[in-house]
């Protein structure tokens, strides 16, 4: 496994994350602690969660799992933003987004779930229209300086949010957003025009989620859906069926050649592909079988060579 710095920042992340967003809470506590031992034992150190995953039960699975490792080896983060815990049917008026209040109390129950005394990357889930910026940023700095959490890092926020985040915090001399997660693979690059430059003048690391679409990428639906696949399932497969579409399974017939030229997994080469980008710190991969995360956590180990560089961009349509 490699590592590489967040960003301008000291800290050091595994090239290959280890994620729980809708893989881990299906099949138990002990599941999860066979998928965390598997990726702790390959050499991966981030691991990623969610207060909103599993309406707060994916933190608990996350923080019993890695119970057993000793807390300064791995790099823990967590997000806030939407509300879970009281929606329905009597809502609480300051129970999503990310003023003050908010994220303070967010920020303990998390603590509390992971079962862990502080946080190393605490992640805005999403940008919040209806906070101040000025609020959110000051909020994060103090939860900073009370050594709840190490870094503050944000998702899904555009090229001038981010900016602005970093420019109130200078002029305060306040902790600096440290990261960015956006969602990145070879079919969705909607973020690299101006989010990744921005990143990458600001010192934000990026680790980027769903660097398989779904498992779109790893080729297992390039024959069709399989009845026992994610994709079949009429409310879990809802963010996988769009991105199936005839101009994707060309271009994904296209890549899997690539990849047996290669002689790596498809998934293998559309992490490494991700890996190209300097600006990138790390891919957060999900799984639902320990094998998937072996194979998965040798894709640091694949360089791109210009010619295959060039034979992929010319699938996807360019850089």
């Amino acid at each position: 496994m490699n590592y590489r710095r967040l960003g301008m920042w000291g800290v050091k992340l595994s090239e290959i994350g280890f994620g729980s967003w809708l893989t881990l809470n299906r099949q138990g506590q002990a599941h999860a602690d066979r998928l965390h031992r598997t990726a702790y034992e390959n050499g991966i150190n981030f691991f990623d969660t969610a207060n909103v995953y599993g309406r707060g039960e994916t933190e608990v699975l996350v923080g019993k799992a890695l119970a057993p490792f000793r807390r300064d080896a791995y790099v823990l983060a967590t997000k806030v933003y939407w509300g879970f815990e009281r929606d329905w049917p009597f809502p609480g008026a300051n129970d999503r987004g990310l003023a003050r209040k908010h994220l303070f109390a967010q920020c303990h129950a998390s603590l509390k779930r992971l079962d862990t005394d502080y946080i190393d990357l605490y992640q805005c889930h999403r940008y919040d229209e209806n906070a101040p910026l000025i609020e959110t940023c000051r909020a994060m700095n103090d939860l900073i300086n009370q050594g709840k959490v190490l870094y503050w890092g944000v998702s899904e926020w555009n090229a001038s949010q981010i900016a602005e985040a970093v420019q109130i915090c200078d002029d305060h001399g306040w902790h600096r957003p440290a990261s960015n997660q956006p969602l990145y693979n070879m079919l969705e690059r909607h973020w690299e025009a101006e989010v990744f430059p921005t990143c990458r003048r600001l010192g934000l690391g990026i680790v980027n989620f769903s660097p398989l679409a779904e498992g779109v990428l790893s080729g297992k639906y390039n024959d069709g859906i399989p009845p026992d696949s994610r994709a079949a399932d009429e409310q879990a497969g809802e963010f996988i069926r769009p991105r199936l579409s005839q101009e994707n399974l060309a271009k994904l017939s296209k890549l899997a050649e690539v990849a047996r030229g290669l002689a790596v997994p498809m998934a293998t080469l559309a992490l490494a592909w991700c890996l190209r980008r300097p600006e990138l710190t790390s891919c957060i991969i999900g799984a639902s079988r320990p094998e998937q995360i072996v194979d998965n956590a040798k894709a640091g180990d694949v360089e791109l060579d210009e010619a295959v560089a060039d034979r992929i961009s010319a699938i996807l349509g360019g850089e």
